[in-house]
């Protein structure tokens, strides 16, 4: 009973102060705090996906020449200065979205080794089980050994499927051909 109680305490000293609900509750509030955030559909990304990946070197190019036209400036409708802020602006939030990205990817891997350590100990458990129940002192691990046998992925081979009778073929009936003699 000790040892459970150490591997117990052992995990809680691993645990970070902060919960994932908690978490959860920070992340709506920054996406509260986040210009232009919301979802958008497929077909409205591809639609937009398009035009937002032009060469960073053409949009200067294109900055530069609204700067240089008075007739480009009136017909974009918009100041270099305005679409400048917007690249900067672009850039710093890629920043946040690498940031972001590097997040879930932590998030990911943290919750893949707790499922493999859970899964480890679940396999253990079940390899120990079924050594004690042959046992009759630990029959009462019984009912727990036959619902991880039901449950088991691990170790069970899928059944083969039985081949599919022959179907028995009735000869065709052939009308007697006579015999000859030569």
């Amino acid at each position: 009973m000790s040892t459970q109680v150490n591997q117990n305490s052992a995990v809680e000293a691993q645990e970070p102060a902060v919960t994932p609900e908690a978490i959860v509750l920070q992340l709506r509030a920054v996406r509260q705090q986040i210009p232009e955030y919301g979802q958008l559909p497929a077909s409205k990304l591809r639609e937009l996906g398009s035009v937002s990946h032009v060469h960073p070197d053409f949009t200067q190019a294109a900055i530069g020449a609204m700067g240089a036209s008075a007739t480009v400036l009136s017909a974009v409708g918009t100041n270099p200065e305005d679409v400048q802020r917007e690249v900067d602006t672009a850039g710093r939030w890629a920043v946040v979205e690498d940031e972001l990205r590097a997040m879930l990817k932590g998030v990911a891997a943290a919750n893949v080794s707790r499922r493999s350590r859970i899964g480890k100990t679940a396999l253990l458990t079940y390899a120990v089980s079924q050594k004690l129940v042959r046992s009759a002192e630990h029959a009462d691990l019984l009912p727990h050994v036959e619902a991880m046998n039901r449950m088991n992925r691990f170790g069970k081979r899928k059944a083969k499927k039985a081949a599919p009778a022959p179907t028995p073929t009735t000869p065709a009936p052939t009308t007697p051909v006579p015999a000859t003699h030569v």
